[in-house]
């Protein structure tokens, strides 16, 4: 079983948002929950939603087919950022100059699955 979820637009750059991404990455979904509760990185609080929203969908998901849901089986098994638009803003300098400031947004995905078991021959 695999469930999805993303947050858009959201107020960080991706190149910070991606230092925090790749701390969860292949983590079970519990351990992925503590490590983002205690991380220092102001994305962190961002990440932790989008993952806490794609173990839920898991949830719902099993509720609605009847399967049986563990929240202790789930991995993360991607979580990626992607960029989104820059806002350009201007900052006066001396002389008459401006200077120009990018406000850079992200998109984060996270995607949990539980792991296929294989079969012993």
């Amino acid at each position: 079983m695999e469930a999805k979820a993303s947050a858009r637009y959201i107020r960080v750059t991706p190149m910070k948002a991606r230092r925090v991404v790749n701390l969860i990455r292949g983590q079970q979904a519990n351990e992925a929950l503590a490590i983002l509760k205690f991380a220092p990185q102001a994305a962190s609080e961002p990440v932790f939603k989008v993952l806490e929203s794609a173990v839920a969908n898991a949830r719902q998901t099993a509720e609605r087919e009847g399967l049986a849901f563990k929240q202790e089986d789930l991995v993360v098994s991607a979580a990626y950022v992607d960029e989104g638009p820059t806002m350009k803003r201007f900052q006066p300098r001396a002389q008459g100059r401006a200077y120009r400031i990018n406000k850079r947004t992200s998109h984060v995905t996270v995607v949990v699955a539980t792991p296929e078991k294989e079969e012993v021959r």
